[in-house]
């Protein structure tokens, strides 16, 4: 029996993975808004096996080495095939895609895989993430991503309709292709080097009910509850953003709290 209950987190990692695989298939198959789904539920059981290890008092190596593989398929191959399959469709519909230079447009997708690899890698040896994380973690990353471009879907596959509750959906399809492309690519890269960054991220981890302890936890959960209210599955995006912003405003507490402590 108490063998089983040890297998309990990495039986939840392992659903992780299976979720995150479904993903990147549904992802590059341009399923867009069941891929971030699949990330969304990824991610839920991400944050399930971890605690179940802490209650459970079931920590393991291999359950850390399981945790990180898990990670890099859910979170970085999964949001890098949809992209990659995104930014090919953006491509389709150029009347210059035959051209080598705007074929390598579509090796921005690969930055994403690649650097929420190093950044995992990072993690595991890094011992001042005890509270608090450097750089960007690689499950809001995924999110971030997979929700900005369901919000952007309708302009690639040139529906008329929107989907329910994307306020931003019109003026996105009537935003050219091109401007799109080249903007979207460099936002890749330039998040994906949030991912191995310096910059300290306060943990979503709530460790105490007190306003004083957990504020930012606090503002960032209200915050997303009303973004996404007012703007639907965009505003999942804004909220990874909103993260990002307050991790830089407060990277000085988060820095002495965390692992300069």
């Amino acid at each position: 029996m108490k063998g089983i209950v040890k297998q309990i987190p990495n039986t939840l990692t392992c659903i992780s993975l299976a979720f995150g695989f479904y993903a990147a298939i549904l992802g590059i198959s341009g399923d867009y808004y069941g891929a971030m789904i699949a990330i969304l539920i990824a991610a839920v059981f991400d944050f399930t096996d971890g605690l179940a290890a802490r209650l459970l008092k079931a920590y393991s190596p291999m359950g850390k080495e399981l945790d990180s593989l898990s990670d890099v398929i859910s979170f970085g191959v999964a949001p890098g095939m949809m992209l990659f399959s995104f930014l090919d469709k953006l491509l389709y519909s150029l009347s210059w895609n035959d051209s080598w230079l705007c074929k390598l447009f579509l090796l921005s997708a690969f930055a994403i895989p690649v650097f929420s690899a190093l950044r995992l890698a990072k993690f595991n040896i890094d011992t001042r993430q005890k509270t608090s994380f450097i750089g960007l973690p690689v499950p809001a990353h995924a999110i971030l991503w997979s929700s900005l471009l369901v919000a952007f879907s309708p302009t690639v596959i040139m529906y008329k309709e929107s989907y329910s509750g994307l306020l931003f959906s019109r003026l996105f399809m009537d935003t050219p292709h091109d401007i799109l492309l080249i903007g979207l690519s460099v936002f890749a890269i330039a998040s994906s080097l949030l991912l191995i960054s310096e910059i300290p991220m306060f943990s979503l981890k709530i460790s105490s009910f007190s306003w004083k302890e957990g504020k930012l936890q606090y503002i960032l959960i209200l915050s997303a509850v009303l973004l996404i209210a007012f703007f639907g599955i965009i505003g999942i995006s804004a909220t990874i953003l909103l993260y990002i912003l307050l991790s830089v405003i407060t990277s000085h507490k988060v820095r002495k709290q965390g692992y300069d402590s």
